[in-house]
């Protein structure tokens, strides 16, 4: 269900970049995401800048080797980068599950387990309520669990850098988000 919506929320907002390009907008430069986080933070991306880096993110997903019907899951807080993993998926046919932050740790385990994702997002931190919280360290524990539970597939943990706070990285597995879509190139 997750994939049908995301190829109907990428075929909107695709429609909406070509409209705006038609009528000659630079950059399809109609605002589709205003975000309001961290203290201070807001972000606006456009219908064009949405799509480029979904563009992006589908194609680091791909060189990761992410096909449709494989499911890649997201563990992270409200963030533009949410949306944009959403799109990246519905461009591969590829499944979106989410792994919500507030989910304990054997939580995690049972859900990444389940999963069965080749790819997982999440997030160095998050602000909430007030406070930084952890993301990735959450999710680093569960996944040594879950392997040393009984194993785990190889999987690619990509980072996205919210709040610039010391992580622990897993060589070969840890990737910055920011490295991974800047590395990329796009094709149509």
């Amino acid at each position: 269900m997750i994939a049908i919506l995301a190829r109907m929320l990428h075929s909107v907002i695709s429609q909406h970049a070509d409209d705006a390009r038609e009528a000659q907008e630079p950059d399809a430069s109609r605002i589709a995401l205003t975000w309001t986080g961290e203290p201070g933070r807001l972000e606006e991306l456009t219908h064009g800048m949405l799509l480029d880096q979904a563009k992006r993110a589908a194609a680091a997903l791909a060189r990761l080797g992410v096909r449709a019907g494989d499911r890649v899951a997201v563990h992270l807080p409200l963030v533009p980068e949410s949306v944009i993993a959403t799109l990246a998926c519905g461009r591969l046919d590829a499944i979106r599950t989410t792994l919500p932050v507030s989910l304990t740790v054997p939580e995690l385990v049972a859900r990444t387990r389940e999963s069965d994702a080749r790819v997982l997002i999440t997030a160095d931190a998050a602000f909430w309520d007030g406070a930084v919280r952890p993301v990735k360290p959450l999710l680093d524990h569960a996944l040594a669990r879950g392997t040393a539970a009984g194993g785990a597939p190889r999987r690619t943990v990509l980072v996205v850098n919210r709040c610039s706070r010391p992580v622990s990285w897993k060589p070969g597995r840890d990737l910055w988000w920011h490295e991974v879509l800047e590395g990329t190139a796009v094709n149509g």
